[in-house]
């Protein structure tokens, strides 16, 4: 997301303060809407969403002349559309189901598998591949905070060891960020993040006595069996490679690709007209058997694009007034691991962690003078092999753990979020709104281990 990146203040004119207020509707409208008025909210949702993108993107265009910002927003926002689009269809004709005892072992079992598997496609095709099959196993005794805890695992913190795993390290990655760099120094905060997830859903889970103690009748025939794996739609598999392979296809990257040349920047087309022909051909192909069994329709993908459309433009002026006022020069002696912890994490939670990324990667860089524009100067900051030693390598380490793992706050942070929780209540379980996921699962499970691993892994330093 936000392959430019010029989110610091560069605008060509200040920008009122009312301009976020599209944004803060919009979000109040999200959190509210499904609670006050369901039934307008459910059949006007779109409509909202594009008016209020609309809205703040007419202002850009025509009131402040600022084309550079839209179309770059414009040109992520179609990346991203692009890509969560292909996953679901092609996930959606992958039938995995597992023929278990949905103890909290199981669970465990699956999400952990889910965050090792969330570093090779992706926390979104984890998320994709997996979502349905968790549902299935704990059908007869489904609750919201099983989705949750899914959202914390595998949509969101299993992501942290790859620049595959979660889109803020793959902007650091086409940045000049090493490959190999997550997984040599993030493996440690992943490993207690994901063991504290995992504990803490363990233990909560323990509490959903209705198959763990009391099961149904129907329920002890079938686990009486051995635990059996039924998987149809291999040749998804196939078109799932294409989408995750076809991510990679960046012309600011690989030099001689297609590209549309604007501003300075190369804007990809390519990448994402291969990855939606693989989704149509996938959904042309897939098995009707598959889609049929994971009662495959298209209303969570287009609730997510039609939210996100508006969230993407609305989130412009917020940005880039954050970007304004943490850039300005009595800033620069707060620019410290700690600062760029929270303040990545408390924006990636409520806005969208890439462009988080990419705008404190770029602040944290500039205290330095070196440039994110700049591959050899980003892997000397990566490396702490800069004039400024070690101190930028733990900054980057604050901007990564803070993007990735403060993406689960809320439904927003991280695109897979939103795509779970549509799925969830397409199948019928009553999620929590937005306000209800943050204060009854964000802040008393997720903020806890926030706040351990910016201790330890931050503070103290000590891995």
């Amino acid at each position: 997301m936000l392959n430019n990146f010029i989110l610091l203040a560069q605008a060509q004119h200040a920008l009122p303060m009312f301009l976020i207020i599209p944004f803060l509707v919009l979000i109040g409208m999200i959190a509210a809407g499904p609670i006050f008025f369901g039934h307008f909210w459910e059949h006007n949702y779109k409509t909202v969403a594009v008016v209020l993108g609309l809205t703040v993107l007419a202002y850009y265009l025509f009131v402040l002349g600022d084309t550079h910002m839209p179309v770059h927003t414009l040109a992520e926002y179609i990346t991203f559309a692009a890509l969560l689009s292909s996953l679901y269809i092609a996930a959606g004709g992958i039938y995995l189901n597992v023929n278990a005892n949905a103890t909290p072992i199981m669970n465990v079992a699956l999400v952990a598998v889910g965050a090792i598997l969330a570093n090779f496609i992706g926390t979104t095709g984890a998320s994709l591949l997996l979502i349905r099959p968790f549902i299935r196993l704990n059908n007869h005794r489904i609750k919201p905070y099983q989705i949750v805890f899914f959202i914390f695992i595998v949509s969101n913190a299993g992501g942290l060891l790859t620049p595959l795993g979660d889109p803020p390290l793959f902007i650091g990655f086409i940045k000049g960020v090493p490959f190999f760099w997550t997984l040599q120094h993030l493996f440690t905060p992943w490993v207690l993040s994901i063991a504290l997830l995992c504990l803490l859903f363990f233990l909560v889970d323990r509490r959903n006595k209705e198959t763990t103690f009391l099961p149904r009748p129907e329920v002890v025939a079938r686990n009486q069996e051995k635990t059996e794996f039924h998987f149809t739609g291999k040749r998804n598999l196939f078109w799932l490679a294409i989408i995750i392979g076809a991510v990679f296809l960046d012309p600011n990257v690989i030099d001689g690709l297609p590209h549309i040349y604007y501003d300075g920047a190369k804007i990809s087309f390519l990448r994402e007209i291969i990855q939606l022909t693989a989704a149509f051909l996938c959904y042309r192909f897939s098995s009707k058997t598959a889609l049929a069994g994971n009662h495959f329709n298209f209303h969570p993908i287009l609730e997510v694009v039609f939210l996100f459309f508006g969230i993407f433009f609305t989130m412009m002026p917020a940005l880039q007034l954050s970007a304004q006022i943490a850039s300005s020069p009595a800033f620069a002696s707060y620019i410290t691991p700690n600062f760029l912890y929270w303040a990545t994490g408390s924006l990636s939670g409520f806005l969208d962690n890439a462009p988080t990324y990419a705008n404190f990667l770029s602040l944290a860089m500039a205290k330095y003078d070196l440039a994110q524009n700049n591959v050899a100067e980003v892997r000397q900051f990566a490396a702490g092999t800069s004039a400024a030693g070690l101190d930028t390598l733990v900054q980057l380490e604050a901007i990564s753990l803070a993007a990735v793992l403060f993406g689960a706050f809320t439904y927003i942070g991280n695109g897979p979020n939103f795509m779970v929780k549509a799925i969830a209540e397409s199948a019928g379980i009553k999620m929590p709104t937005f306000f209800a996921y943050v204060l009854r699962y964000s802040i008393p499970f997720l903020l806890p281990i926030l706040v351990l691993v910016w201790f330890l892994v931050v503070h103290l330093r000590l891995f």
